[in-house]
């Protein structure tokens, strides 16, 4: 159990405690505790009573919780509560925008037990009646209802990785399973998954049928099972045709069919699937890229992009330290990156508008900065940090810095944080003028997404990435697993346009550095290339472009 588990373990009961108006204090002792736990870099799970009591922030009652969280995943007034709430209420809670309070009124109030009746008494403009809700926020919650409903079921690919993983693993391992492969949309890795859908390859289904009982200890079918919280598909074919399904499954239903077409027989038995592109006439393509949006014509003609590889990327760029909101000191995260045999770390801490993520102001920019140069004598010659700020991008498009601070930096980052209801109009001129800023470097994820839980504000990506081409920007695809923003689907019109990428994980601790391979295997979707990858650019390379993208 991670330290962020256990903070919504506290989360969840500060939430219920208001929503069942609990003692006041007791409420704000628990929310501090989530917040506290989830900074705390060191894992908690492990430790005594008496060696949690020692955490600083933790006291003698959180830490009796903990012992009994570590025991049983929860704690007995959590589950009392949990009780006391009927699930639907549990669900609104989940809706965002609307705290325990406002649940409250809606649960007690207005006697609404479900999200599918909240949602019907918005759309009767029921709930704009009460005090404290009003249009715009039954407005807001109709479109994030609305959003969950398109989502159910849907999993972060990042998050259904390592199950994934795992199964397949053992799979392998079976006496009767010749070959075994993922298909279907985790085969090509899409941003988010519904099912996890597989293929085995053996000569003996029965003795499959019986191997896999046996380990699982449930019954097989070829139908969906569950495992965790997953969905799993696994489709057994015989060996001899595993290439041919492999491919049919693990490919877009059109891309597989205009394929096909080419071939013009019935033949099954291939060795791989390269050899089924080969006898199309058509240079292999990878799972990632088998949508239909144009790898057809170019695997046609043989025009195919080297895909950019994970191993390929010379530093994580976008980084918060302690300065800001990060968990681990710069030079604790320039020592990890040593390890791992990066070139460089850039660090982008929050700017001082992010008051509520400690961002820097004027005075504290001019320390990090003396930090970050001692740091490079430490390193010199063998490792460098680029000192970067992620400015905020103001309502009216600037960014929260003079100018006289923005020359400071190596680079900037320029994102939007607050006010995030906007129309596409006022999206547009917003981040158009923060693009057009001479001091700008990289656009930090463009419309503010957050996959399956917040629909980014609406922009007009092309004419975003034509700004970009035109003032020298580089666009952010952001690899946390819950942003991946920019849209992969925009990629290609980038690169074609001469927009750099830089996949940055925006990294508040050391293993928030791992969320750059799950950038990388999103953007390999959208055919980037080394060559057009910031970050897979050497330390010289980022040097000479830094000081001649400043005015």
């Amino acid at each position: 159990m991670t330290n962020s588990d256990i903070a919504d373990i506290f989360k969840a009961y500060a939430d219920l405690s208001e929503l069942h108006g609990e003692n006041p204090f007791k409420i704000k002792s628990f929310a501090n505790a989530s917040f506290r736990i989830d900074k705390i870099a060191d894992p908690l799970e492990g430790k005594t009573l008496q060696e949690l009591e020692n955490v600083e922030g933790i006291g003698k009652s959180i830490a009796l919780k903990l012992v009994q969280i570590f025991e049983t995943n929860t704690f007995p007034e959590l589950l009392q509560l949990i009780e006391a709430t009927p699930e639907g209420v549990r669900q609104i809670m989940r809706i965002k925008g609307i705290g325990p309070k406002k649940v409250a009124i809606i649960w007690k109030e207005m006697q609404i037990e479900s999200i599918g009746e909240l949602l019907y008494a918005c759309k009767e403009n029921r709930l704009a009646q009460y005090k404290g809700f009003g249009l715009k926020t039954q407005e807001a919650i109709i479109k994030q209802i609305e959003f969950m409903f398109a989502s159910a079921g849907q999993f972060h690919y990042a998050k259904i990785y390592p199950s994934a993983i795992d199964l397949l693993t053992q799979l392998e391992r079976f006496e009767s399973v010749e070959h075994a492969s993922f298909s279907g949309e985790f085969y090509r890795k899409m941003e988010t998954i519904s099912c996890v859908e597989m293929i085995v390859g053996t000569m003996d289904p029965l003795f499959f049928a019986e191997e896999f009982e046996s380990f699982f200890e449930f019954p097989y079918s070829e139908n969906s099972f569950k495992m965790e919280e997953f969905t799993f598909k696994i489709l057994v074919c015989n060996a001899n045709e595993f290439a041919y399904h492999l491919f049919q499954f693990g490919s877009s239903q059109l891309h597989a069919e205009k394929v096909l077409q080419r071939i013009g027989s019935d033949r099954k038995n291939y060795e791989n699937e390269k050899e089924i592109y080969e006898a199309a006439n058509m240079s292999y393509v990878h799972p990632e890229m088998r949508e239909d949006r144009g790898e057809i014509e170019r695997a046609i003609a043989h025009a195919l992009p080297v895909l950019i590889e994970y191993t390929d990327l010379k530093g994580p760029l976008h980084n918060h330290s302690t300065y800001s909101d990060g968990i681990h000191t710069i030079e604790t995260m320039a020592d990890f990156c040593v390890k791992q045999g990066y070139e460089y770390l850039g660090m982008a801490d929050h700017s001082k508008s992010a008051f509520y993520a400690n961002g820097l102001s004027e005075e504290r920019v001019a320390q990090q900065l003396v930090e970050i140069a001692k740091l490079n004598q430490k390193y010199a010659g063998k490792f460098k940090i680029f000192s970067g700020i992620e400015s905020d991008i103001l309502y009216d498009g600037n960014l929260d810095y003079d100018n006289s601070i923005l020359q400071e930096f190596d680079y900037v980052v320029a994102s939007v944080h607050s006010v995030l209801k906007m129309t596409e109009d006022k999206a547009m001129s917003r981040l158009i003028k923060a693009i057009e800023n001479p001091y700008t470097t990289i656009l930090g994820h463009p419309t503010g997404r957050l996959l399956l839980m917040r629909e980014g504000y609406p922009i007009n990506h092309h004419k975003i990435i034509d700004a970009c081409a035109a003032n020298g920007v580089i666009l952010e695809l952001n690899a946390n697993p819950y942003r991946l923003d920019i849209d992969w689907r925009y990629l290609d019109y980038a690169i074609n346009k001469g927009v750099m990428i830089s996949i940055n994980p925006d990294a508040h601790e050391v293993e928030g550095f791992y969320d750059m391979f799950f950038g990388t295997e999103v953007a390999r979707k959208g055919g980037l290339t080394k060559e057009m990858c910031l970050n897979a650019q050497d330390v010289s390379f980022l040097d000479t472009y830094f000081k001649k993208k400043k005015p």
